[in-house]
């Protein structure tokens, strides 16, 4: 069974409605809901248990959407903003946690921040919004990889056994998730650039 692009059928054609109130925008809501709950957990009682338990949820929701929009032809142009963002701003607000509890160091917030701010400001300069680019196969892997490493790297906070397996396996899943986000950042650095001039130069043939 694939897990990128699960759910699509050979030949299908997606055509992105305008539709809000779909399965997959509904549990990429859900998915961000369980922002504020992992930060209560992590910084509250400290119930890191929870707090893995409630990541994973989150981690699996980004999967199950995705392969509902694909299979039931349920893709939306909300959703295909939504569902990027939602995870970029998701895995942020789950790193600052981290930092504030000691779980991680400072230098890893910043290595997820980076690349984003830099491509919100380009965004921003060429379309004074979201760009609208469809999101890049090393893109999902990156955002799957960051899935999987945030749960194993609280789950080694816990008094179990094998808790410098899961560490060192976190750290694996994190560091190629987090070259991945800058491959990924860089290409789409270069598809805004390009759209961006092509836009420009469109308007200008036009005026």
């Amino acid at each position: 069974m694939k897990f990128i692009n699960a759910g699509a059928r050979p030949g299908q054609r997606h055509v992105d409605s305008d539709a809000v109130f779909t399965i997959p925008n509904i549990l990429t809501v859900v998915r961000f809901m369980g922002v504020p709950l992992f930060i209560w957990l992590v910084l509250g009682p400290k119930e890191y248990a929870l707090a893995t338990i409630v990541l994973v949820v989150m981690g699996s929701t980004d999967w199950v959407d995705g392969y509902i929009a694909r299979r039931f032809n349920q893709t939306s142009r909300l959703g295909r903003i939504m569902d990027p963002i939602a995870d970029r701003m998701a895995l942020i607000a789950v790193a600052v946690t981290l930092v504030i509890a000691g779980v991680v160091e400072w230098w890893y917030l910043t290595a997820l921040v980076v690349p984003d701010a830099i491509l919100m400001a380009v965004s921003l300069y060429y379309f004074h919004s979201h760009p609208d680019l469809p999101v890049s196969r090393i893109g999902k892997i990156r955002t799957a990889l960051l899935l999987v490493g945030t749960p194993l790297l609280v789950l080694a906070k816990l008094p179990i056994p094998l808790t410098d397996v899961y560490f060192v396996a976190a750290w694996i899943f994190l560091g190629l998730g987090l070259l991945g986000h800058w491959v990924a950042g860089y290409n789409y650095f270069r598809a805004i650039i390009r759209k961006g001039r092509l836009r420009i130069s469109n308007d200008g043939g036009r005026g």
